[in-house]
């Protein structure tokens, strides 16, 4: 079942603006700013932006064990979210991991 083109256009009759992928992760940030210090720059922030999520996380968890007016429900969001960015950025690594080694089994 497919749908009508109609459905997928805005109100006003045209395309809607479709936004990189880059730009809502954060990774396109990190890959502006390495447009001028290269691959390391661009390693550094992604790297960073994986580490963020559970410096956050482990901050949130003891400001809720000291009392410091932090709730637990916002704590176990914290710790998800910083779960699930660590998963994504292992998953990154492996993908990138597992073509540079195709890369490598090619003959010259």
């Amino acid at each position: 079942m497919s749908l009508p083109i109609s459905s997928l256009l805005s109100s006003s009759g045209s395309v809607p603006q479709i936004n990189p992928v880059g730009s809502a992760t954060g990774i396109g940030s990190a890959a502006q700013a390495g447009q001028s210090g290269g691959f390391a720059s661009i390693l550094e922030g992604a790297i960073q932006s994986v580490e963020r999520p559970g410096k956050e996380a482990d901050q949130a968890v003891q400001n809720f064990l000291n009392g410091d007016n932090e709730e637990l429900h916002t704590v176990a969001l914290a710790t998800q979210r910083a779960s699930l960015t660590f998963d994504l950025g292992l998953q990154v690594r492996n993908k990138i991991v597992s073509a540079y080694q195709e890369v490598m089994k090619m003959q010259m």
